[in-house]
């Protein structure tokens, strides 16, 4: 993992202290290793070697991977943070006025549609009898001719008789008035009849938005059931009721939002929804979209919870969150009066370690690198970064005024590798191993293999093969603590050379 030189720079000084210490110390023995005559002391074959009267042992040179790590603290706990909240919608009260209120446009809308009807019949009758009365005209005011072929009339003729064709003018003066007035009603209940389909489309269509909004609680509901904070809910299971009806707990990322019912158009929640139902045996549903099958897997969920089975789903009914969930903290008492917004507060059941990382090592840690944990207990389990903060944070004022550190934190986390390492542990203060930097095929020897000379700088003391030793100056590298061991760098050093250390 890669690291910003400052934290190494940093280790190495707290190993040069301490290696100075140490020389200091070999000092006040008298035993210090003099850099003009290194080898003063007991000889042994062709050279020489301190002889400070401590045991001492043997290790190797090796060439291995080395890493240095920070150790940081952390908090371990359940992953996420969710607000379950009662999705607003439209009281059912409100649903039915809506619903009476298509009913009666249209009832409405039939009334227009027979009197039209009626109207069209009404302008057939005095049309047909407009006819009539004109044909009856005809004959009633038609002239007679003489016999003499004469068509002048003679004195007494002409129409059959004055009267008769007066009454029949007046018969087809009449059946015109009324033509007139049935084609003028027929308009005024044509008019009528459009304003009632208009009426009834409005009144259906906000039946629908009414319908597609409509929650499973009113204005005076109230909550029968809550879950206590720590409890698990799963798929499937209520995780709180409303009069008596059960809200039930499905997966998913997306909210419901609408509900859900036959006629609704297809999208993501209705995916969701399919996918829950199949996967808790109510159908091999796929897809995004409402059919019949369905609804009947609703009713077959409502039934197994002891519902109505309606095939509909309300805003309220169920609620979607990404898994199974643990409550942390609930809002409202059980008999309070039900508001749509947030319910209660979840956190996911699996658990993660929260690290509040120095902003200034942000470049040390990347996403998918290792991590070492360790437990409360003092035992240790593998993890796994899996985001690493973009924002820096100061502080609480209270932290500073209590010593704690002023400098800026970004928020790291961790998934552990082995979740059954936890336990049962809700919250804990932990330790986690960071690697800061790492050396692959690097020349390592034991850290306490290092000698302080007194002029400065470091060696250590090799054995040749005749047995002689000798002071071999290395530049130290990177430090391994959890190893032990420390990166060199020396000429005539190789692996496989044996090196003095203090004996164990």
């Amino acid at each position: 993992m890669p690291a910003s030189p400052a934290p190494q720079a940093g280790r190495l000084l707290h190993w040069h202290r301490w290696l100075a210490a140490t020389a200091v110390a070999l000092l006040l023995a008298g035993v210090a290793v003099a850099v003009v005559n290194p080898f003063a002391g007991k000889a042994s074959g062709g050279g020489s070697v301190v002889d400070n009267g401590s045991p001492t042992s043997t290790r190797r040179v090796e060439r291995t991977s080395l890493a240095s790590q920070a150790q940081v603290n952390g908090t371990l706990g359940f992953a996420g943070t969710w607000t379950v909240s009662l999705a607003p919608g439209t009281d059912p009260s409100a649903v039915a006025q809506a619903d009476q209120a298509a009913a009666s446009d249209h009832a409405a809308l039939t009334a227009a549609r027979a009197a039209v009807a009626a109207d069209a019949r009404s302008l057939a009758q005095s049309r047909a009898a407009l006819r009539a009365d004109r044909r009856q005209e005809r004959v009633a005011c038609r002239p007679h001719k003489s016999g003499s072929g004469s068509s002048s009339p003679s004195p007494g003729s002409g129409p059959t008789s004055g009267s008769d064709c007066e009454t029949a003018r007046q018969a087809v003066a009449g059946a015109e008035a009324a033509l007139t007035g049935a084609d003028q009603k027929a308009l005024g209940d044509r008019a009528q009849l459009a304003s009632a389909q208009e009426a009834f489309a409005g009144a259906r269509q906000a039946l629908a938005t009414a319908e597609s909004s409509a929650t499973s609680y009113g204005s005076t509901s109230s909550y029968t059931r809550l879950p206590a904070p720590g409890r698990v809910v799963r798929r499937g299971h209520a995780l709180f009721a409303i009069n008596g009806q059960p809200t039930l707990l499905l997966y998913g990322s997306t909210p419901a939002w609408r509900a859900f019912r036959a006629g609704m158009s297809a999208g993501a929640d209705v995916a969701e929804l399919n996918a829950n139902l199949r996967a808790l045996g109510f159908g091999a549903l796929i897809g995004d979209a409402f059919t019949s099958a369905t609804r009947a897997a609703i009713s077959a969920l409502q039934r197994a919870h002891g519902l109505a089975p309606t095939g509909t789903l309300n805003l309220g009914a169920v609620v979607f969150e990404p898994s199974a969930l643990r409550v942390k903290s609930v809002m409202p008492i059980v008999g309070g009066a039900v508001q749509p917004g947030p319910l209660l507060t979840a956190s996911s059941t699996r658990h993660d370690v929260s690290v509040p990382l120095d902003a200034a090592q942000q470049s040390a840690v990347k996403v998918g690198d290792r991590v070492s944990v360790t437990l409360p207990d003092n035992s240790t389990t593998p993890g796994i970064v899996t985001a690493v903060g973009k924002v820096a944070t100061a502080p609480p004022a209270s932290s500073q005024a209590n010593g704690g550190s002023s400098s800026p934190t970004i928020n790291v986390a961790v998934r552990l590798l082995h979740p059954r390492a936890a336990g049962h542990l809700s919250e804990a203060p932990v330790e986690v191993s960071i690697t800061e930097q790492s050396a692959r095929d690097a020349l390592a020897v034991p850290v306490d293999a290092l000698v302080a000379l007194a002029g400065g700088g470091y060696a250590v003391e090799e054995i040749r093969a005749d047995g002689t030793h000798r002071l071999v100056p290395v530049k130290p590298g990177l430090f391994d603590d959890a190893a032990g061991l420390v990166q060199v760098a020396g000429r005539g050093l190789a692996v496989g050379d044996r090196i003095v250390v203090p004996a164990s």
